[in-house]
């Protein structure tokens, strides 16, 4: 990639909202250089080469998603992260974007580079890697549901993702190993998670100096073949959603909150939450001492219920936020305790 330079705005930008959704992807004529994410992809080129890879930069596309086909040396990442305009319409019509914030991006790219170096190096052949990670031919299932309290596995993306399948154990594990100053002989001293760590630690130290045993150029439904507009992508992607989410936390947050209208002048509920998440993120886990991760996964399920309700403030933020945080330890120690849904990989 070249050096970040100034490019001037696409045509489409100043494009009213109708017609940038039946704008095909396709047409958007979207690249990586120039922007935030040739910034973020390349720190992740220094820190593998850092941490010891010479031979190995795994090389990225825009597609539709993040993902790393089995077999291939590189990975795509969600074209909406290509442009402001286009994250800003991924908010609206999924309510987060993944990977819009600069660390939960690096986190991304991390992940994905392992699966990549997987494929580089045919690192699950190895006995030994079956022997940590377990088998890589389980079968991929959609829904899984985690174990809040192991330490057998890292804590990285969101959701226990670690837990999903042992070729994710894996990312997540070299992800975390990967990220600078993560401390993870000291963050994970104690757990059993830590021989997994320690594995990475000596494979990289193996592999590092070595050609990968593949090497690929293919880039799997990349923008140029994605003729679908921008309407059709979030029809779509909306369908595959839809049921995602768990409703069971619907009545407890419209006793705080309202979706009347009669109180839409008012402060929204998901923005009132993120002003005071660290307090109260802080506050559950005094309460409840409980690791702060998963303080988070039951916040995030609040926020997006309450981004699908449109649910706004109906009394004083004082008051509001002493209930939300009764709710939130509440709902910590019932999810704790298996109260909580599959999660959809």
């Amino acid at each position: 990639m070249s050096r970040r330079s100034r490019t001037p705005q696409p045509w489409w930008v100043q494009l009213a909202q109708g017609e940038l959704l039946d704008t095909r992807i396709c047409d958007l004529g979207l690249q990586i250089e120039g922007t935030a994410l040739e910034t973020r992809v390349q720190r992740l080129w220094s820190e593998l080469r850092e941490a010891g890879f010479k031979r190995l930069r795994p090389y990225v596309w825009l597609s539709t998603d993040w993902f790393t086909p089995d077999g291939l040396t590189g990975f795509a990442i969600p074209f909406f992260l290509a442009h402001p305009r286009l994250a800003r319409l991924e908010a609206r019509h999924m309510l987060e974007v993944e990977g819009g914030e600069h660390e939960w991006c690096m986190k991304l790219l991390r992940h994905e580079a392992a699966h990549a170096v997987d494929n580089a190096y045919r690192l699950r052949r190895r006995k030994r890697w079956r022997e940590v990670f377990g088998r890589p031919s389980k079968r991929y299932s959609s829904e899984y549901v985690p174990r809040p309290l192991s330490r057998e596995f890292v804590l990285n993306l969101d959701y226990w993702y670690s837990q999903s399948h042992p070729l994710e154990d894996w990312a997540e594990t070299f992800s975390v190993w990967l990220q600078p100053r993560s401390q993870w002989r000291m963050r994970y001293d104690g757990w059993p998670a830590m021989k997994k760590l320690e594995f990475v630690d000596e494979l990289v130290a193996e592999i590092g100096d070595a050609p990968p045993k593949v090497r690929t150029r293919s880039r799997p439904d990349s923008l140029s073949k994605l003729r679908l507009t921008l309407r059709e992508y979030y029809r779509q992607k909306q369908a595959v959603y839809a049921d995602d989410h768990t409703t069971e936390y619907d009545e407890p947050l419209q006793r705080i909150f309202s979706g009347d209208p009669m109180f839409a002048h008012r402060e929204r509920a998901t923005r009132f939450l993120i002003r005071h998440y660290n307090g109260l993120r802080n506050r559950v886990a005094s309460i409840t001492g409980q690791h702060p991760y998963l303080i988070k996964q039951v916040f995030n399920e609040l926020l997006r219920r309450c981004g699908s309700l449109n649910l706004r403030l109906t009394r004083p933020p004082a008051e509001s936020r002493v209930d939300v945080a009764v709710l939130l330890t509440t709902l910590t120690m019932t999810f704790l305790y298996g109260g909580h849904s599959e999660y959809r990989r």
